[in-house]
């Protein structure tokens, strides 16, 4: 083959090779503005009144006017309503995060009859929605005395996580080198200690990826609350903020800015613990 039918493939190789890097490109730039858009959206409504989110929903508003922050801060309940989110969900990750890493420890790093048979009993729970029980949910929690209470939605939440928790950790688990335990068996160290002091830091991407996935949809959930919870004083934030809402009138502004304030802890929590999750999900590509 000629040098200049080399060339020219090599040019055309080169272009074809641009254009789907350039349809790439199109693509997760169209996936940015579509996922981006509403969250826009939503801020900029929470620095405007109703009638100007109405006139005007996609102009860009006048930062200065923090009015809605204002009543919302002080004229509502908003701040219980943050207080038992935190309670909730924080109480729910630490349960979580705890019993999934040590039952995800004990499948993936000893060998035991029936070993197997626990995970995919865990694994059963990502195939069975939990609100398909909510009959039995609600007289259980009757029968315990802790309806209207926060410890059924605890209760609830950590039953929800386990089975996502236990997978995503026992996969990285497993995956860890023999060599580490059993040196450390070697310097005489207990297995609690071999599993909190060498095993888990290494997988702590994966307790980030674990936390992140269960931190949602629990931060964000409004069914469970809604059948568990009648006392005003003890509302999440998703199911608070419907107060805002009246039968005939809404205070839109009022309600944009209660979902800004909600929304802000959850993506600060991800863009603080993002190197760790982006750690997580490509330590499997790398090994």
């Amino acid at each position: 083959m000629s040098a200049a039918a080399t060339n020219y493939y090599d040019r055309r190789g080169l272009f074809a090779t641009l254009g789907r890097d350039g349809l790439l490109q199109i693509i997760l730039i169209a996936n940015t503005i579509i996922m981006l858009a509403p969250i826009i959206i939503m801020v900029f409504s929470a620095f405007k009144t109703t009638p100007e989110i109405f006139r005007a929903p996609f102009a860009i508003p006048d930062f200065t006017q923090v009015a809605n922050f204002v009543k919302i801060w002080s004229e509502t309940n908003f701040l219980r309503y943050l207080l038992n989110s935190f309670i909730v969900t924080g109480a729910s990750m630490v349960l979580i995060l705890t019993l999934g890493t040590m039952a995800a420890y004990a499948i993936g790093r000893y060998a035991f009859t029936g070993s197997n048979f626990i995970l995919m009993f865990f694994l059963a729970g990502l195939t069975l929605p939990l609100k398909l029980a909510i009959i039995p949910l609600f007289m259980l929690m009757r029968d315990l005395s802790i309806l209207n209470n926060q410890l059924s939605l605890i209760f609830v939440y950590t039953a929800m996580g386990l089975p996502t928790t236990v997978f995503i950790m026992t996969g990285f688990i497993r995956s860890l080198p023999n060599e580490l335990e059993d040196a450390a068996r070697m310097d005489g160290a207990s297995e609690a200690r071999i599993m909190w002091s060498i095993m888990l830091p290494l997988v702590r991407p994966a307790m980030v990826i674990a936390g992140i996935q269960n931190v949602v949809p629990i931060w964000n959930d409004f069914f469970f609350p809604l059948v568990f919870i009648q006392n005003d004083n003890l509302k999440t934030l998703p199911q608070g903020l419907t107060t805002f809402m009246g039968e005939y009138t809404t205070d839109w502004g009022v309600l944009f800015s209660g979902l800004t304030l909600s929304a802000a802890p959850i993506i600060i929590i991800y863009i603080v613990l993002s190197k760790q999750f982006i750690a997580g999900m490509t330590s499997g590509a790398v090994k």
